[in-house]
């Protein structure tokens, strides 16, 4: 019991602060449909870019709460300071590619084979996006930072602050108020590049001042790169960004070839992939939870409570999971009513969420062991596992399900979706036992 109560201690902030990060991307939607179409447009497109590029080269920094568990559970804070110093290296280097591809996106943007029209505003949005760049990567290593000590609380506060000032900058930016000029959707992503350097600036000039914080040497000058150091850094980082790559690669192509059956299709696989999504949140925020707890067991030599604590986080996660996959399979149809009301998109989106409901354990399963295993600094195994299982049955048995009749007659998006089922449960079994045999192999 006391385990679970760490676990929800250091998951329920994460998980807000998660949802408010969701919160502004629907924000962006809203706002721009009160615009025109070709705003609308613009922004989804240019939101998808975005969102790629930049969470592919973030997610290495997901390196750093395992990093910084395992230093601050072994009382070497003076090593936490100088950790933080070296991802800001990592940092400068990865935003400046990540400017470099929103600031020239022309192989990105032919893909699409967009209108002028709608080109030009994705140009622009991409081009404010790359201002906020820098900001955004300060703010990876603040969470970074807090959630490898266990503070998640302070970037909770900082994501539901960014979320009350997004709707008044849009406003400005997109609408024209206060004398600006009128930019539309672009508008909304110079919002969010103000809105990430204000709270870039506020967060680390809190985090400078707070007696919390100073115990880690972090104010001190600019520690030069060490070349070991980032060696070990990327040893952890670079797979963990090939593994969210492999995942979210293969569920927008998923989305992609489901968009050959029609916009009906279509639609109603939209709302299936949102509220996985959205229900994905619960696995996250306590495997985040697990993952430090682990980390800072480890760094304290406590090897057996870092696999107890393993087994409490999938425990946790696996028994709410169960509670949403029943919510889920018997509200499907009420569920499907409160997206849309066309009864064509509700017929097709019903199985497809109650198809949902086992993906979700899945994910419950797979998202706190592959956290689990970042905390014992295991990445490259689940790597290979998700590249493999998530491309290879996942999506290539999603093509032979929905598309073809190789297999029996094609299923359209439920075959995609089966496909996506079995590949995960495949993904979250392997990684679980994998989970087994690192826990057991640690001193006792």
């Amino acid at each position: 019991m006391k385990r679970t109560q760490q676990i929800i201690h250091l998951a329920w902030p994460v998980l807000i602060a998660q949802l408010a990060l969701m919160a502004n991307a629907v924000i962006d939607t809203a706002m721009a449909g009160r615009l025109s179409a070709i705003d609308l447009a613009s922004i989804g497109i240019a939101a998808s870019i975005l969102a790629t590029v930049l969470m592919s080269l973030v997610s290495v920094l997901l390196a750093l709460p395992p990093i910084i568990a395992h230093l601050y559970g072994s009382n070497r804070h003076a090593d936490v300071g100088q950790e933080i110093h070296q991802s800001v290296w990592i940092s400068l280097l990865l935003a400046f590619i990540a400017i470099l591809l929103l600031c020239f996106p022309g192989p990105l943007i032919g893909i699409s084979h967009l209108e002028p029209g709608v080109e030009t505003k994705v140009r622009a949005y991409l081009l404010a996006s790359a201002f906020g760049v820098p900001a955004t990567f300060a703010l990876r290593i603040f969470l970074g930072f807090s959630t490898g000590i266990g503070r998640p609380r302070p970037v909770m506060i900082f994501n539901l602050l960014s979320l009350t000032i997004k709707i008044p900058l849009n406003m400005v930016f997109m609408y024209g108020l206060m004398g600006f000029q009128k930019m539309g959707g672009p508008g909304c992503a110079v919002a969010t590049a103000v809105d990430a350097w204000l709270m870039a600036l506020l967060a680390w000039s809190w985090c400078l001042k707070n007696d919390n914080y100073r115990q880690f040497h972090i104010s001190r000058r600019l520690a030069l790169p060490d070349i070991q150091a980032i060696r070990e850094f990327l040893k952890l980082g670079l797979p963990i960004a090939f593994t969210f790559i492999a995942d979210v690669t293969a569920f927008t192509f998923m989305a992609l070839f489901i968009a050959r059956l029609g916009p009906v299709v279509s639609a109603a696989h939209q709302i299936a992939a949102n509220l996985a999504a959205l229900a994905f949140m619960v696995p996250l925020a306590l495997g985040n939870a697990t993952s430090v707890l682990v980390g800072q067991n480890i760094g304290a030599g406590q090897h057996t409570d870092a696999r107890r604590i393993s087994w409490a986080g999938i425990r946790l996660s696996m028994g709410i999971g169960f509670v949403l996959c029943g919510i889920f399979w018997f509200g499907a149809p009420r569920i499907a009513a409160l997206y849309t009301t066309d009864p064509d998109v509700q017929r097709i989106a019903i199985p497809l969420i109650m198809l949902v409901s086992l993906y979700h354990l899945g994910d419950a399963l797979q998202a706190v062991a592959v956290n689990a295993l970042r905390g014992y600094k295991k990445s490259v195994v689940p790597m290979l596992i998700y590249a493999i299982l998530l491309w290879g049955p996942g999506l290539g048995g999603g093509v032979l399900l929905g598309l073809t009749d190789f297999l029996g007659p094609a299923r359209g998006a439920q075959g995609f979706w089966i496909a996506a089922i079995a590949s995960l449960w495949l993904v979250a079994v392997l990684v679980a036992a994998y989970l087994n045999a690192v826990s057991k192999k640690a001193p006792a």
